[in-house]
């Protein structure tokens, strides 16, 4: 068994019940199938010939009403034929039943797993991931384990023991029939070793193909809004037809390798039952075997070719099953570049007061280039407010998701209360620390759901004070159903501002010690950023603030002022202490009191 198989099994343990149910069902199956064709024997050799039954049958005929006469005896064995066959019914409507069951549970519990691996990843693994493609691993590849217990390995278990009841039968009716029949399952093994791997590469690059449509349709409708405000539509319509064309050629040569596979073994099939008919019809010609015995034979003979078709075509399923679980793998096996220690400690919630932010000589680059972050030094006491600025790419907002945990540096350390935060539990760091990014992502759930996000427990009170300390309460109860409204995707029924002062409320719901916010007021009104920032002041004693200024009213509010410039902190102090030491500061200031406060370099470049 391949490695792919053996990893994916464990994640079908939880359904060991279900699954031996259903090997229940199969031999039962089995057993039903091969006496199917026995009724028509005897109806053949002795009830049409009016021919004297064996001792066994002839037995139990005078045991049963009106056998005795051959019309009764037709009778029976024509019923005991329908019997059999609502038996068989009954069973396979079971059986399907159990199967689709279990298919649906194995998916779903690998698609878990891919989904909670997926969550686990850092951002840096993220942005360069297309999200289209990663959809499909989660809802589509995730059939994998499905694939490979029910439409793999338990056909293989079935077959096998398929196989030697029907072969055992077939080498006592006749054994020269039975190794004709046998001969035939040679060339298809032949095929199999011969196709299956190009039908497992095909396959694979057919789902990588079929990939890069979701993530090309994903991205798309993600940029709807530029797609149209710069007339692009028959351009992404190119695009994305030349991506469904790459799609469509994988699939031809996906299917043609499956077609010259399957006719071979239709023809390996077709081979098989002539010559049994050619050999059996020459012995009933002379006498050596009886025209039932024929028929039986020849019942057993499809259904002997059955499991050995299904053997065959499961080279098909798995090279299916492992081009999707090799897509699965590649999440499974991710770097996830944020490692947590078994059994880490929590860091301890500060209540009392905000937490002291530490970082030590800290380094960090993306791709292992020219480094984002050089040798930082900085110390945020508890209760201060930092103010954060410099040019577009000096590091700023990389240095605020170093705290929790979005990212790790490469070098360095970063401590909250002293504690190196790669020494405790991610869930304990993420605890203390509530963020407003620069993006003010929302989920298409209720106003209410969202404020609560970093805080499910809040009651409808709790919620309501947060979204007024944000200035949000007021444009909520002016919506259709007030903090039950639900928004659309990503927010997309709001404006920009009104998106922020959410994504403000929800932080100040969460009441961490940490708060980051980065350019949390970009989007609002010089009145209603007062109103925020008044607010913000008034709770700062409690809380360690750090904010990526965006405006200099923002920045003349902090405690000290770190300006960033090249990955690096080249000056610590306040503002009027900047001005007098500061060139980077100072020219920053000066621009934007000439250009009007609030809409000069300082706001353009923080």
């Amino acid at each position: 068994m391949k490695g792919w198989s053996r990893r994916l099994l464990r994640y079908a343990a939880p359904q060991r019940g279900r699954l031996a149910l259903l090997a229940l069902f199969g031999v039962a199956l089995i057993a039903f199938e091969a006496l199917l064709p026995w009724p028509l024997k005897l109806i053949v050799d002795f009830v049409l010939p009016s021919k004297a039954l064996p001792e066994p049958m002839a037995a139990l005929a005078r045991v049963l009403p009106g056998a005795s006469t051959p019309a009764g005896l037709l009778g029976w064995l024509a019923g005991s034929i329908l019997l059999l066959f609502l038996l068989v019914a009954a069973l396979q409507l079971s059986k399907a039943t159990l199967q689709a069951d279990i298919a649906a549970r194995l998916r779903f519990a690998l698609a878990s797993v891919v989904f909670d691996r997926l969550q686990s990843l850092s951002l840096i693994w993220h942005r360069r991931a297309q999200r289209g493609d990663l959809l499909k691993r989660v809802t589509a590849d995730s059939g994998a384990l499905s694939t490979l217990v029910l439409d793999i390995l338990f056909p293989v278990a079935v077959s096998v023991v398929t196989l030697a009841v029907l072969f055992a039968v077939m080498w006592q009716l006749d054994r020269t029939m039975a190794l004709i029949a046998a001969a035939a399952a040679v060339p298809m093994a032949v095929l199999m070793r011969l196709l299956a791997p190009r039908m497992s590469e095909r396959s694979y690059l057919q789902q990588e193909a079929d990939g890069a449509v979701w993530a090309g349709a994903e991205q798309a409708l993600t940029a709807i809004p530029i797609v149209q405000g710069f007339g692009r539509e028959a351009d992404e319509e190119s695009r994305f037809a030349g991506l469904t064309e790459r799609s469509i050629v994988a699939y031809l040569r996906t299917l043609s390798s499956q077609l010259q596979f399957r006719i071979g073994i239709d023809a390996s099939e077709a081979f098989g039952i002539a010559a049994i008919m050619i050999a059996g019809g020459y012995q009933v010609l002379v006498g050596a075997i009886t025209v039932g015995t024929l028929v039986v034979f020849l019942s057993y003979v499809t259904a002997l070719y059955a499991p050995l078709l299904s053997f065959a075509y499961l080279a098909m399923t798995a090279a299916t099953a492992a081009g999707s679980a090799k897509r699965v793998a590649h999440i499974l096996d991710a770097d996830a570049m944020i490692d947590e220690i078994v059994g880490a400690p929590r860091l301890l919630r500060s209540t009392e007061r905000g937490a002291e932010v530490r970082f030590e000589h800290v380094s960090f680059s993306y791709a292992w280039e020219r480094p984002i972050l050089d040798d930082v030094d900085l110390v945020v006491a508890p209760g201060e407010t930092l103010a954060l600025i410099g040019p577009s790419g000096a590091g700023k907002s990389t240095l605020v998701s170093l705290i929790p945990r979005l990212f790790d540096p490469i070098k360095g350390r970063v401590l909250i209360d002293g504690c190196d935060l790669r020494k405790v539990s991610i869930g304990s760091v993420r605890d203390n620390v509530a963020l407003v990014l620069q993006e003010s992502l929302l989920l298409p759930v209720s106003i209410a759901d969202n404020i609560a996000y970093g805080t499910p427990t809040a009651s409808r009170e709790e919620i309501v004070a947060a979204a007024c300390a944000a200035s949000a309460d007021a444009f909520i109860r002016e919506l259709p159903q007030g903090y039950d409204t639900v928004v659309g995707e990503r927010g997309a029924t709001l404006s920009g501002g009104q998106r922020q002062r959410l994504s403000i409320a929800r932080a100040l719901l969460k009441d961490a010690p940490v708060l980051i916010l980065d350019e949390p007021t970009s989007a609002l009104d010089l009145a209603t950023e007062r109103d925020i920032l008044d607010i913000l002041a008034s709770t700062s004693s409690r809380r360690t603030t750090i904010v990526v200024a965006h405006r200099l009213s923002t920045v003349r509010r902090a405690d000290r002022i770190a300006v960033m410039d090249k990955g690096r902190i080249v000056a610590v102090g306040a503002h009027a202490e900047l001005l007098a030491t500061s060139s980077l500061y100072r020219l920053l200031y000066v621009s934007e009191m000439i250009q009007g406060a609030g809409d000069g370099p300082l706001a353009r470049v923080a």
